[in-house]
């Protein structure tokens, strides 16, 4: 058996809906199932998701303030005034950065930009640098993808004679900034038709009011910033995304085919994926180490040479952040599971010195991914006496509402319901974690600190055809509230499987059921080829791709998860090197049993566990649901009722057996017959001297002849006294099968036959009469 740590949850789409789109829409039957899994009913529904319209792309004048921001902007650019845009340093801040640049520069404004640098100045607005940029002249201020939360920077701005526009996307406080101008989707809520655009998508949608048509060259910055950014890809950021990744993958532009290249991607295949994965992470990572103005400078090169020398720097800083990342992820699992005092809480708070506070968010996410729950990572400054960090968050604690309820202990903070950041006072750092955890009590059941592995379609192999994937690929581009669909083979077998890659942490395996089979390869689940056995029924969640390999094309299934529901039988008969079997055994999990107590001396130093000894049903209590058999039992009674009672999960058959019956086998009537006429003939027989020549006058094993020996002595067919073997007269009349040793070599030739030389196709169902009734 083996358990997933998530609840799996698996759609069943309504078969006539998804019959009925199947056919209207010429789908396969897949591509159907995740449209209605989707929500869609009607053929309109979705059609709306495979074709693109323009009527999704909203008239920008619908944006309360966007008016006046347009004739302040104007104004300004009548009077020559120097404008200054200011970003923010994630991929979001850094493309609705480019974004606005382009567009004041095709003006004819005199602009500059300026992003905040993570750790000096922190994020959103600054009153130093808005210092700064009155001292240089600017007279009117654009903050992109921040600016909601700039209260008091922004009244220091207005003090100074500056003008400020706010574009933002970010969840705004009870108060709003004074500037001139708010364009955010959501203030006033619910004003404009689509409430969820990216930093960059109000952007481009001020550049649209600016340019007074669709500025379509532009599209492939806000794809950008929308995928990584993780808004809802849905409605017009849905429109976007499709038609930024339609002008990425022609772009002339020369940063498009440098961070292709960099990045290994190729540039016409570029999808939703390039961006989320490849993209995104390298613009993210510039600013989490330092400054981010190379990610504008990137974004706004004009030349193929200065493209290829900033994509070689975004690379680099991509890298180095990895290791960042890695380096400090180990050190909080550390952190927490030495210390109940975090590990208990329900909201995980760690924190520590000296960890960089740009790439927090990351390890808070892995964090979430190991331990599902709300997590937040903080690094440490003694000098000011300050904790600044991140946050992420799951379903069922809106991180933002939350944190919102501690403004008297934390001053500074912002974000969403599920992420967020925020620094504070040293001091509070437990005090926020105490408070936390008694919010999170308050509103968390024990079912939403499980995670869900929401599974949109169940599918049947014979369903699974190149074709029917690439129809899924046009349901694309996929992500946050519209994500990636996940697929379920259940009840398949393993045919085959291998571990393959360097460390050999990866599997390969063959999949196959009634109706057909597919290759599935599980990435970092090398560990699974010990755990998962054959002919038992086996769940995969995953997604289906296309490997294409000289030319030919063939669905292969990528496993994230995996779940057996009944016992499995691992068959380790015949493994005489301990070594070749017992790294394959989860030995802390599992108890290590014997039959005879010649067995636990012969294994237990070399195993170094306990061996539980079963030698009646009272030891049936110590045994657990994952066992060794490492010897055959003294009666095949014993092994049924420990069976019965304990129910294993899985069982590990070895039954060493150090002397085997069943080759030589059991003596016939005849043998017996004429072996007793032999010794009637010799009145006295020395058997010790002569049994070798006997063995081989008549053929028989040496052991078989002292066998038939012992029987006929159980019997009382012959008395043995100083080595000489005499026949006794008149003995009375017994049958073979009333000797204890006839029907102790009878039983364990039956049960040598039935569990030691069995085929595993026999010896499974033997176990699984037993452990299943």
């Amino acid at each position: 058996m083996i358990a997933s740590t998530k609840k799996w949850v698996i759609q069943k789409p309504d078969e006539a809906t998804v019959k009925m789109l199947q056919d209207a829409l010429s789908i396969s039957i897949i591509a159907a199932k995740i449209l209605v899994a989707r929500g869609c009913e009607t053929v309109e529904q979705a059609q709306a998701l495979l074709k693109l319209d323009p009527q999704q792309l909203h008239d920008p004048y619908l944006m309360q303030g966007m008016r006046e921001a347009v004739a302040r902007i104007e104004q300004s650019l009548d009077a020559g005034e120097k404008i200054l845009v200011y970003g923010d340093y994630d991929a979001d801040g850094i493309t609705s950065t480019t974004v606005m640049l382009n567009v004041l520069l095709d003006l004819g404004a005199d602009v500059d930009f300026v992003i905040p640098n993570r750790f000096t100045h922190g994020y959103g607005p600054n009153e130093e640098l808005f210092r700064e940029a009155h001292a240089n002249g600017v007279q009117l201020i654009i903050t992109v993808d921040n600016g909601i939360s700039g209260i008091d920077p922004i009244r220091v701005a207005k003090e100074l004679g500056m003008d400020v526009i706010v574009t933002d996307h970010h969840e705004a406080g009870e108060v709003l900034p004074d500037a001139d101008v708010i364009l955010h989707p959501r203030v006033p809520e619910g004003h404009y038709p689509f409430g969820e655009l990216a930093g960059v998508g109000v952007a481009f949608k001020l550049a649209h009011a600016l340019y007074g048509e669709v500025p379509d060259h532009l599209f492939e910055y806000v794809a950008i910033g929308t995928i990584a950014d993780l808004v809802p890809l849905v409605g017009e950021n849905r429109y976007l995304v499709q038609q930024g990744i339609k002008h990425l993958r022609r772009s002339q532009n020369p940063w498009v085919q440098a961070i292709s290249d960099v990045s290994g991607a190729t540039q016409k295949d570029i999808n939703e994926e390039t961006i989320g994965f490849y993209f995104g992470p390298r613009l993210n990572a510039i600013g989490r180490l330092g400054s981010a103005a190379p990610g504008v400078q990137f974004l706004m090169s004009e030349d193929s040479a200065q493209a290829k020398q900033l994509a070689k720097q975004l690379n680099d800083n991509n890298a180095e952040r990895k290791d960042i990342v890695n380096s400090i992820t180990e050190e909080a699992v550390a952190l927490i599971e030495s210390d109940p005092a975090i590990k208990d809480h329900l909201v995980l708070v760690v924190a520590q010195e000296g960890w960089n506070a740009g790439v927090v968010g990351i390890v808070a996410s892995r964090l979430v991914e190991k331990y599902y729950r709300p997590t937040i990572i903080l690094s440490i400054d003694r000098e000011k006496g300050t904790a600044k960090g991140s946050a992420r968050s799951i379903e069922g604690f809106h991180l933002y509402d939350e944190l919102a309820k501690n403004r008297d202990i934390l001053p500074h903070f912002g974000g969403h319901p599920m992420a967020a950041g925020m620094t504070l006072p040293l001091d509070h750092v437990d005090e926020l974690r105490s408070r936390l955890h008694m919010q999170a009590e308050a509103c968390l059941t024990e079912d939403q600190l499980v995670q869900k592995l929401v599974v949109d379609v169940p599918v049947e192999l014979s369903e699974v055809t190149v074709d029917a994937i690439e129809d899924i690929r046009k349901l694309g581009p996929f992500g946050a509230d519209f994500e990636k669909p996940m697929f379920a083979l259940q009840n398949v077998k393993v045919k085959s499987m291998r571990k393959i890659g360097a460390a050999e942490n990866h599997l390969k395996m063959e999949l196959e059921d009634a109706y057909g089979a597919i290759d599935a390869i599980g990435f970092g689940k090398g560990y699974l080829h010990n755990e998962i056995s054959y002919d038992v029924n086996t769940s995969f969640v995953g997604d289906l791709q296309i490997n294409e390999w000289q030319g030919k094309k063939k669905p292969q299934f990528m496993i994230q998860d995996v779940q057996v529901m009944e016992w499995q039988l691992f068959d380790f008969r015949g493994k005489s090197q301990l070594t070749n079997w017992l790294a394959k055994v989860p030995v802390e999990q599992t108890d290590f049993i014997a039959f005879e107590e010649a067995t636990v001396a012969h294994y237990e130093k070399a195993i170094g566990t306990e061996i539980v000894l079963i030698q009646n049903e009272q030891a049936f209590a110590r045994v657990g649901q994952n066992i060794v058999l490492l010897d055959l039992p003294l009666n095949v009674q014993l092994l049924e009722g420990l069976l019965k009672t304990v129910k294993p999960n899985r069982i590990y058959a070895h039954f060493y057996t150090p002397s085997s019956q069943y080759f030589n086998g059991m003596p016939t009537r005849e043998h017996f017959s004429w072996y007793y006429g032999f010794l009637k003939k010799r009145p006295t027989f020395n058997l010790k001297q002569h049994i070798v020549q006997l063995s081989q006058h008549i053929g028989l094993n040496i052991d078989v002849i002292k066998f038939m020996t012992k029987v006929f002595f159980e019997l009382g067919f012959v008395k043995i006294e100083n080595g000489l073997t005499t026949v006794v007269e008149n003995a009375p009349k017994k049958g073979l099968s009333e000797a204890p040793s006839y029907k102790m070599r009878s039983e364990q030739i039956e049960l040598e036959q039935k569990l030691l030389y069995a085929t595993y196709i026999e010896l499974k169902q033997w176990f699984d009469e037993r452990v299943s009734s």
